[in-house]
């Protein structure tokens, strides 16, 4: 694995000097694996829910407590980490992800359930800011798509989660047979982390002789990031409706096996992982304001129809919106880390952790809501949460302020 990693500066594909793919692909293929982890969590909620007697509720708290405790976190990791990184700190962050995964398996208890999520939060909230700083510390100035080769990692993990889950998962215990790819990241993030050890000096004298950021006024750099923040919540809130009572939807509405309900489920997030790919690249190339105006709002007919829609189209919508929805997360971050250059961590930090709590307050509060009003009046409020796409009219065009720089 080093020998890869230490080569990764020869590799004759790459697009621009300095750009190392193969850092960038391990560090997707980790995210695959440590997403893959989580989104298990999320396939088995059914089997939870009937094995330990849960309400829509309890299962919206579960989330919470896993979204809240890697959000919290996030931030005040990727600051510390903006100061005094720690590039060992991966592998170790993985290593509370295992710890959750093989408590998960053996949970007596709800209350037990809940600390096996907190763990695997945990670990989620050190892997995310760190693992963005590499992905941009190895992305040779291509930063659109070095994240979203990051980010397809995770997504592709979070499709693969549920189908896998279907296979194997036929009862608490054989959760734990998960624990073998958290090993796995374990290996591969403690090799990432030597090649992060070993360039960091040379990737922070290169940047320093790189030109100078855009500088923007204080009150405009606020406005754009409360922005973002709210274009994250739709985006997030609009996905926990999808990540976590998909399943159930399906259920309910259609009569679907649950096993059959998780193959719905792993071709939308296939979808989001097809998508995302897409985001960074074009953001590269045509700006980032552009591709995040086409995600959030051009989504928006999409979510109005679904709550209206047969099983066939409700497949077909949930295909589509998932795939333009996903497009937006690379865009954001990307544009939030120019906003404020040099807090890589910390701004990776608060966008992840943002992202991570509002998909666990979604998460509760719809959990309320379907107890409440039913699993249907659900997709039919979340339906206009894309229409916050329109905010994005407020965000800066980065690339015209480069230009008159």
């Amino acid at each position: 694995m080093s020998t890869t990693l230490n080569s990764t500066s020869q590799a004759p594909v790459q697009r621009e000097e300095g750009t190392r793919f193969r850092v960038l692909y391990a560090i997707s293929f980790a995210h695959f694996l440590n997403d893959m982890i989580q989104s298990l969590i999320l396939a088995i909620y059914p089997m939870l829910k009937g094995g330990f007697n849960l309400s829509f509720t309890q299962i919206g708290l579960l989330t919470l407590t896993y979204q809240i405790t890697a959000s919290l976190l996030q931030p005040i990791v990727g600051l510390y980490t903006d100061k005094h990184p720690k590039p060992h700190s991966l592998a170790i962050g993985m290593g509370f992800t295992l710890g959750g995964l093989l408590l998960l398996s053996v949970a007596p208890t709800y209350g037990v359930l809940l600390v096996a999520a907190a763990l695997v939060g945990t670990g989620s909230s050190i892997f995310h800011p760190e693992s963005s700083r590499v992905a941009r510390l190895a992305s040779g100035g291509q930063h659109g798509l070095a994240q979203s080769i990051f980010q397809v990692g995770g997504n592709g993990g979070s499709a693969m989660g549920p189908l896998l889950a279907a296979w194997i998962v036929h009862s608490q215990g054989s959760v734990a047979w998960f624990s073998l790819a958290a090993v796995l990241a374990i290996a591969v993030l403690w090799q990432i982390g030597g090649w992060y050890a070993r360039h960091l000096a040379e990737r922070a004298a290169k940047k320093k002789g790189a030109a100078p950021a855009v500088k923007l006024p204080t009150a405009t750099v606020v406005r754009a990031i409360a922005v973002l923040l709210m274009l994250i919540f739709s985006k997030y809130f609009y996905m926990a409706s999808l990540n976590t009572y998909y399943t159930f939807y399906l259920m309910e509405k259609f009569g679907l096996a649950r096993q059959t309900s998780q193959i719905y489920l792993f071709l939308f997030l296939f979808a989001v992982a097809a998508g995302t790919i897409l985001g960074g690249p074009i953001g590269d190339r045509i700006g980032r304001k552009r591709v995040i105006w086409a995600s959030i709002l051009g989504v928006a007919p999409f979510t109005l129809m679904l709550p209206h829609a047969n099983l066939f189209w409700t497949a077909v919508l949930t295909v589509i919106i998932g795939f333009i929805l996903a497009s937006a997360f690379s865009a954001i971050l990307v544009f939030a880390q120019e906003l404020i250059p040099g807090k890589v961590g910390m701004v990776s930090g608060l966008f992840f952790g943002f992202a991570f709590g509002m998909g666990g307050i979604g998460a509760a509060v719809l959990g309320s809501l379907a107890d409440a009003h039913g699993i249907e009046t659900v997709y039919a409020l979340c339906a206009y949460l894309p229409l916050l796409g329109l905010l994005a009219v407020f965000l800066p065009d980065l690339r015209e302020k480069a230009r008159a720089a």
